[in-house]
């Protein structure tokens, strides 16, 4: 009985090796970058990071398809580097032998990328799994709708266009002001007053004027 469950688990461990090497059919090649990530706060690389990794991969796996009931113990990690690069594959958990297309593999890590990172502290750039391309981040969206926005331009150019009119009214009206006084001002100064037909300057009320025929006569009999 012993000897047979030896024979069993010997058979798996070859078949487990054989589907999970370099380049194989259905095997991913992941690279993770921690010391570049984290700096100072690099965590180290262990048998629990692998463990979790494991459980990401079974998490998304099962998260992608409703159907699947891949276990912890399906995901194979091989060829794992102190640099912290490795392969991994996926054997179908109901025949353990093969493994899971890589499409489908590829589907649920894109789908469940953003949620693997994070367990990792991680980012696509160093988190790598090299044959599957880097997912886009979501669009941000305002917290203001758009529509708000267009409107309140639209409402602070008219605010400003009837600001403008208002001010250039009233500059333009301070300027005609200012243009009809001087122009009465200069008539005052230019107007020229009619004495018997005869036009002669205004009389200065306070100075008085003199009349140069009387000047004459006084002149004449003050000699005398």
């Amino acid at each position: 009985m012993l000897r047979a469950l030896l024979f069993t688990l010997s058979v798996v461990a070859i078949a487990h090796a054989e589907l999970c090497k370099p380049e194989a059919q259905n095997a991913f090649k992941v690279r993770i970058s921690i010391k570049t990530a984290l700096g100072d706060n690099a965590y180290a690389w262990d048998a629990n990071e692998e463990y979790l990794f494991k459980a990401m991969v079974a998490f998304a796996m099962r998260r992608y398809s409703s159907k699947s009931t891949t276990q912890i113990s399906n995901v194979l990690l091989c060829n794992v580097t102190d640099r912290v690069s490795f392969w991994f594959v996926v054997t179908d958990s109901s025949k353990n032998v093969t493994t899971v297309p890589g499409s489908e593999v590829e589907a649920a890590i894109r789908m469940n990328r953003n949620r693997i990172n994070n367990a990792f502290l991680l980012s696509d750039k160093t988190l790598q799994f090299l044959k599957i391309t880097s997912t886009l981040s979501p669009p941000v969206e305002p917290s203001t709708p758009v529509w708000l926005i267009v409107f309140g331009v639209v409402l602070c150019l008219i605010v400003a266009g009837i600001v403008f009119l208002v001010v250039s009214g009233i500059q333009k009206h301070k300027k005609k002001n200012k243009e009809s006084t001087e122009r009465e001002n200069l008539e005052e100064k230019d107007e020229v007053t009619l004495e018997n037909g005869i036009p002669c300057e205004a009389l200065d009320l306070k100075a008085g004027h003199i009349n140069g025929v009387f000047a004459a006569d006084d002149e004449r009999f003050t000699s005398l």
